[in-house]
């Protein structure tokens, strides 16, 4: 190994200079050399968008990867630069919980049968969310880590370098300063009449010393200067491509956004589709309990008791038309209807309600009755009873109760 100590030392006695120049600084017995506005004004714009890009970039993994210990793995493994092993996400692991049970339960059960059904779209939301999760960690995280991990690291490099350059300039300033005073000093006439002539040659001699010295003194102050110059013009060309980051980041931000509307997009088709295979697949199991459901929904996208009852002057909503099948009008009569064991629910009537005919009941605002469904029924009317009368009631003009 070749030791130059001589390179040693001369390092070793500029950092020195530098930190008694900059310890000088901070205690105010030294002057600073200050940057221009313009360079300060996108040093300042720098700093800010790094730190906000690193929040961004830590709350996104957050968003990605709620895990902490998934994290670190993830982290370890891009250090070592090897490739992460594929991760079950938590939906496919659960749909994958719900087959193994089915086939214990037995897959020709309703039950069973069931949870086939859940699982395999569990499956597929969880397959939405890696392809997600993917998109989103090549598109928005990768851009990020790179600026921070990249662009970011040159860009504090040459900052330090432009500090360094400053101390040394600001070095320089002091020490021509000083040689510039000595040689005032030194260049004074002396009183011949106190002074013997030896030590005005002395004085002479110590006057053309302090010359040289303060030509030395200008000369690396003109280095300094110019190499202040450079540094402060590649540190500032780096800052403005800071600009040009912002236009790259925002569009993976679009790209981001897009990935989420697709990922949500998707959860959403595929539970519109569960819901009408089980409803299809469970009608006759449980006659009409996603279209109660959805009736119940309607009630509260439209008159309810937060939007319309308990406004002033809010009037009731139209009658539902009764359109029940021909079949229904014909077999189904209301004093042969007997209430399900399980079941009823209770409801608070939300508007007075005048019964069209027999098969209806009237009801009154605020009064609680009972209320139920029967198979065949259509899911807008209810079986309604309140003491011993009985009959069909609207849906909209209830407040079903747990």
């Amino acid at each position: 190994m070749d030791f130059n100590v001589k390179k040693l030392a001369s390092d070793a006695g500029v950092f020195f200079t530098r930190a008694v120049q900059y310890t000088e600084e901070k205690l105010g017995q030294a002057e600073k050399t200050e940057l221009d506005a313009h360079l300060e004004n996108l040093i300042a714009r720098a700093d800010c968008t790094k730190n906000w890009t690193e929040k961004i970039f830590r709350q996104t993994e957050v968003l990605l990867q709620p895990n902490p210990s998934a994290r670190i793995e993830e982290f370890v493994y891009e250090k070592l630069d090897k490739k992460l092993p594929s991760r079950t996400t938590n939906a496919e692991l659960l749909g994958q919980y719900m087959q193994d049970a089915a086939k214990e339960f037995g897959p020709g059960t309703p039950y069973g049968c069931t949870l086939i059904t859940v699982g395999e779209y569990q499956k597929r939301l969880g397959g939405a969310e890696r392809e997600f999760l993917h998109t989103s960690a090549i598109n928005f995280l990768t851009p990020l880590r790179n600026f921070l991990e990249g662009d970011w690291k040159t860009i504090s490099k040459e900052r330090r370098l432009l500090e360094n350059r400053r101390l040394d300039l600001d070095v320089c300033k002091a020490r021509l300063k000083k040689a510039k005073l000595a040689e005032a000093k030194a260049a004074a006439a002396p009183d011949f009449q106190e002074t013997r002539p030896r030590n005005y040659v002395l004085s002479a001699s110590a006057s053309a010393l302090w010359s040289e010295e303060v030509d030395k003194a200008e000369h690396e102050l003109r280095l300094a200067q110019t190499e202040f110059d450079r540094q402060a013009e590649v540190t500032r060309l780096l800052l403005e491509g800071i600009s040009s980051t912002h236009v790259n980041h925002l569009r993976c931000l679009h790209e981001f956004v897009e990935a989420q509307a697709a990922y949500y997009a998707q959860c959403h088709k595929h539970m519109e589709d569960l819901q009408k295979e089980l409803s299809s697949a469970n009608g006759d199991t449980f006659p009409n309990a996603f279209a109660v459901n959805a009736s119940t929904s309607g009630v509260s996208s439209g008159p309810t008791p937060l939007s319309t009852a308990t406004l002033p002057g809010a009037s009731s909503p139209s009658r539902p038309p009764n359109e029940s099948n021909p079949l229904e009008s014909s077999t189904l009569k209301i004093e042969e209807v007997k209430p399900p064991a399980t079941g009823t629910r209770k409801a608070k009537v939300l508007y007075d309600y005048d019964a069209a005919d027999t098969s209806e009941l009237s009801l009154l605002a605020d009064e609680l009755i009972t209320v139920y469904t029967v198979p065949g029924m259509d899911p807008d009317w209810l079986i309604g009873e309140r003491g011993n009368q009985k009959g069909k009631v609207p849906v909209t003009y209830l407040e079903l109760l747990s």
